[in-house]
């Protein structure tokens, strides 16, 4: 993947979250993004970089609970707060997609697994704890 194509994918996620923040009511709206095709292989790949976009912000969310010693359920709450509109996309189209739905479980466990310090298989999950300076 180029550099063009990353910003061309960016360019496409950040349109496509304008347009359900304007209009939510219509969903997901891919029409006149040309590349959507070629970049995310159709209106699944768009819906699974848009759950990556969330799971990667709901780590930071998370790991910043964590040291706050909040409950990992305020980083959720707080992510969603902030962002709205794409929480109500993966909402929408979880009901509709095999492979988000897939995507959401893995949500979950990186949840359980913040709340526990543990994995699935009973394993310590490892996490920083020197900052170096």
């Amino acid at each position: 993947m180029t550099w063009s194509d990353v910003h061309a994918r960016t360019f496409i996620i950040e349109t496509v979250l304008e347009r359900a923040r304007r209009n939510p009511e219509h969903g997901l709206q891919l029409d006149g993004l040309l590349e959507v095709e070629r970049l995310f292989g159709g209106a699944g790949g768009v819906l699974l970089a848009l759950q990556h976009r969330w799971n990667t912000h709901l780590a930071v969310k998370l790991d910043f609970a964590i040291e706050k010693g909040a409950p990992t359920q305020s980083g959720w709450d707080e992510l969603a707060a902030e962002q709205p509109t794409l929480r109500a996309l993966l909402d929408a189209y979880s009901r509709r997609s095999l492979a988000l739905r897939s995507a959401r479980r893995s949500e979950q466990l990186m949840i359980a697994e913040h709340a526990t310090g543990r994995r699935p298989d009973g394993n310590p999950v490892l996490r920083l704890t020197k900052t170096i300076a």
